[in-house]
């Protein structure tokens, strides 16, 4: 048995619930929920003095109503609230605006505007495709780390030059002190469009990193690398005498003022680090864990970490002509982390672009792969070599194809 107001119960007596739904609606509307707290299958007869229970002719008319009737009206409550939430909302946003100024960045155009964020290719395919978002993103931190002569300088360069192509500013802070401006123009680096800053103080370099970030003029900040960073307290001892290691506790406040800048800047900065073995008594007997310098703060800030590895040697002929590698994603705030990709570095030209591009090309069907002929445009060769000279000496074509993939791959082109 349920109860109704007076205006719902003469309707339905005299209408037999037909032509109820508004009357119904407002009523519930209004505030009566209850109306329809206990439909089962009876309809309820009224008059003026009580409520009694009796068969309808067309129950199921009846339940199926009252149902459409609920969900109405939490559809109206849903849309009431909605409409109050927004006019808060944006209410805040003004007040905020206010106090803080236009600063604050503040408004729904910039969490809901942009559905990709902004990225600079890696200069590999393979590894912008293990990123999952096409390449490095920018106005984050992303740290490259592994053990040395695996080619993170290697990779770092190969970045910067991706963001020359799309008319970007770059820095290279050489803390190493290790740069070869002929080694970068060999792989395609304009180097007097490039800023190259020599070793100094830990202090100083980043606090230059602080600086240009937030211009908010530089497209892409190296530092090579984080375990040659000396602070000035260390520098101005005495070699042998003690001093309190700062590394970092300097790192962990240098980050704090750039990730704040990074929010306001499109720069992509990314730290060259190193690992170091340590034994630790915690773990099994004997176990090395392999360590990064500098502290903890930078594997939190980093919105990307990047472990190189080196996997074997490229031969041509019996002759060493590069590394193979191999890049896993530890960290990823973007997009699915832990996958990897394989790459080719030869000495004196950097990654072996031309072969991802035609193997990425024949297993997606750009180029067609019969035995061991390719062909690519109409054009036949016989061996993989030929073929990666072709696209190597044709730039109009390789752009093509890279073109093509980037579109098949990440559904946009950058």
């Amino acid at each position: 048995m349920i109860f109704l107001t007076n205006s719902c119960a003469w309707f339905l007596r005299f209408d037999g619930f037909r032509g109820s739904r508004s009357i119904l609606l407002s009523s519930l509307q209004a505030g009566n929920r209850n109306a329809v707290a206990c439909i089962r299958m009876h309809a309820c007869s009224f008059s003026s003095s009580g409520c009694f229970l009796m068969d309808h002719p067309d129950v199921n008319w009846v339940e199926t109503h009252f149902e459409l009737l609920e969900i109405e009206c939490d559809e109206y409550s849903n849309d009431v609230k909605t409409a109050e939430k927004d006019t808060a909302l944006r209410l805040a946003l003004s007040r905020l605006a206010g106090d803080f100024g236009r600063e604050s960045m503040l408004s729904l155009q910039r969490f809901f505007g942009s559905r990709h964020a902004p990225v600079i290719s890696t200069g590999s395919l393979k590894l912008d495709l293990a990123l999952g978002i096409g390449g490095l993103p920018k106005g984050r931190i992303v740290e490259i780390y592994g053990q040395e002569a695996s080619g993170k300088t290697t990779l770092a360069l190969h970045i910067i030059k991706e963001a020359q192509k799309l008319g970007g500013y770059c820095a290279y802070l050489d803390v190493e002190n290790a740069m070869n401006p002929s080694l970068a123009e060999s792989m395609g680096i304009n180097v007097d469009n490039l800023l190259i800053s020599p070793p100094d103080s830990a202090e100083n370099l980043l606090s230059m990193v602080h600086t240009l970030t937030k211009s908010g003029s530089m497209d892409v900040i190296v530092v090579d690398s984080v375990a040659a960073l000396v602070p000035r307290r260390e520098l101005d001892v005495v070699i042998g005498g003690t001093y309190q290691d700062v590394q970092s506790q300097l790192m962990a406040q240098a980050l704090r003022k750039i990730h704040y800048s990074l929010c306001r800047s499109g720069t992509l900065i990314i730290f060259v680090n190193q690992i170091r073995s340590s034994l630790k008594s915690s773990h099994v007997f004997g176990r090395l864990d392999e360590v990064t310098c500098g502290g903890n703060a930078l594997r939190f800030y980093a919105a990307v970490r990047l472990r190189i590895m080196r996997t074997g040697l490229l031969k041509t002929e019996d002759k060493v002509t590069g590394l193979g590698v191999c890049v896993q994603v530890v960290k990823n705030k973007l997009a699915r982390a832990t996958k990897k990709a394989d790459l080719g570095i030869r000495f004196g030209r950097g990654i072996c672009f031309e072969s991802e591009v035609l193997e990425l090309a024949c297993e997606h069907g750009v180029i067609w792969k019969k035995g061991s002929k390719y062909i690519i445009e109409g054009e036949v060769f016989n061996t993989k070599e030929e073929a990666e000279q072709y696209m190597a000496a044709n730039s109009e074509v390789l752009e093509r194809t890279v073109s093509f993939l980037r579109k098949h791959l990440f559904d946009w082109e950058i």
